[in-house]
């Protein structure tokens, strides 16, 4: 039996690598993983009634480090759609949210994606967490990290394989597996402990449409 569960675990691996690599090499054939500010497309937020970035409504500061804003939403209306802008002030954890079924409440389970697609600027290098309705709270969590670019706008895809995925030892060992975070995702959580300039305008999600709310 022990066997068994093993064997399921490494074909649900190897499947979530498989489909991520499909979706890299599908999207290397329109263009770079990080590409210039250029060449991406500046429509965006007009699926909803509300505020919106690729349907995602809820870019939140949540008050926990010293970010401008400190609260509240980060979109503001720019060229044909919205963007999402906070800076982070200060060597300390900072925290921005997006919740991905537009909700607190709502989750998401991404088992069957391969990853998600990012359109951001950073002055500095950041870290994305993948927090689960159940283990919402607390730093221990699974993260990867986002890499600088300098302050230009790029478009970089970020892989659900397992591999890709770690934590820090300052902020502690999660307690709960990847995979359940990815079965009950609640939101996307991006923490740094350094000054950062951040703009989103792209996120979307392999194989999952938010709801508007």
């Amino acid at each position: 039996m022990r066997g068994a569960s093993t064997h399921g675990a490494a074909a649900v691996a190897f499947t979530r690598t498989f489909a991520a690599l499909a979706a890299a090499v599908a999207f290397c054939l329109v263009g770079s993983t990080a590409v210039a500010h250029a060449d991406i497309p500046t429509r965006r937020g007009h699926e909803c009634a509300t505020p919106s970035i690729d349907r995602f409504q809820q870019w939140l500061a949540s008050g926990e480090g010293t970010t401008v804003p400190a609260t509240g939403s980060l979109l503001v209306r720019e060229r044909h759609g919205y963007a999402a802008r906070v800076e982070f002030l200060g060597t300390e954890w900072h925290v921005a949210v997006v919740w991905l079924g537009n909700q607190f409440e709502a989750q998401a389970d991404l088992s069957d994606s391969a990853g998600f697609w990012l359109t951001y600027s950073a002055t500095d290098d950041l870290y994305v967490q993948l927090r689960s309705a159940s283990r919402w709270s607390g730093g221990a969590q699974w993260l990867t990290r986002v890499p600088s670019t300098d302050g230009r706008l790029v478009r970089r895809f970020f892989s659900f394989a397992p591999d890709g995925w770690t934590w820090l030892p300052e902020l502690g060992e999660p307690s709960h597996s990847f995979a359940s975070a990815v079965a009950e995702a609640r939101g996307l959580v991006f923490v740094g402990k350094t000054p950062n300039r951040l703009a989103f305008r792209g996120l979307r999600v392999n194989g999952y449409r938010p709801p508007c709310r």
